[in-house]
């Protein structure tokens, strides 16, 4: 008999609206009774048109959003932690150690080199720094990110190779619950490639993934479901 895993996250019942404090408090309906689970090694694609909530979605599951209603549960020590309610640092440490997001953007510390930002965070969570470097430097590497980059601040490179970086520091920890909102977005052919082989990879250890993809032959290739958010699209 094959073993039974319980869901890594857990979206129940949600609901966000969001209220225009300037424009007489009236009210933006985007999703409502939205609900889906992610198991190990599956990969929720968001599927829809643009405007349809799916980056709203993505950042209420990571807490970047408050819902409106609902739960989002992501199982955390053993333990379900509800992102919705939990106390704020609480909710720091299930991003540092389970909950992962990649998104199309690169926020840094402009004089950080980008050796040290892909470092950063195994040594957040005890890595002793030759195996995080190690690590780093072959991630670096498989990304295609020349040498003579690393010791530089990623702020100064293009929006393809600061994407690399972002992706590189996204998945050097092996985080069980991922969010990737366009991780390919700036990505050249070759790059698409070398992240669908990152993700297949985590999805392989049993990671849990719930994605964005416009570019329909990345989302094919690690899509394991569709999940069209517009069936919960509430009308204005």
């Amino acid at each position: 008999m094959s073993e039974i895993h319980p869901p890594l996250i857990i979206v129940e019942g949600l609901a966000k609206t969001f209220v225009l404090h300037n424009a007489d408090s009236a009210q933006i309906p985007v999703f409502k009774g939205l609900s889906l689970e992610v198991g190990p090694g599956e990969c929720i694609v968001l599927a829809g048109a643009s405007g349809v909530g799916k980056s709203s979605l993505m950042r209420s599951i990571y807490g970047n959003y408050l819902p409106t209603a609902g739960s989002v549960r992501v199982l955390h020590d053993g333990a379900y932690v509800d992102i919705t309610t939990a106390d704020p640092h609480q909710v720091l440490e299930v991003r540092r150690r389970t909950l992962g997001y990649v998104s199309q953007f690169l926020r840094v510390i402009p004089r950080i080199s980008t050796l040290q930002l892909v470092m950063e965070p195994l040594l957040e969570n005890g890595v002793a720094v030759e195996e995080a470097r190690e690590r780093a430097e072959r991630l670096l590497s498989d990304l295609k990110l020349p040498q003579a980059h690393w010791d530089l601040p990623p702020a100064t490179f293009s929006g393809g190779e600061q994407q690399r970086v972002n992706i590189a520091r996204s998945f050097i920890r092996e985080y069980p619950v991922m969010l990737l909102d366009e991780p390919t977005a700036s990505l050249d052919a070759e790059n698409r490639a070398i992240v669908v082989q990152l993700i297949r990879q985590a999805l392989a250890r049993g990671a849990a993934m719930i994605g964005i993809f416009h570019d329909e032959d990345v989302r094919d290739a690690v899509a394991t479901t569709l999940f069209p958010v517009a069936d919960f699209r509430v009308a204005a």
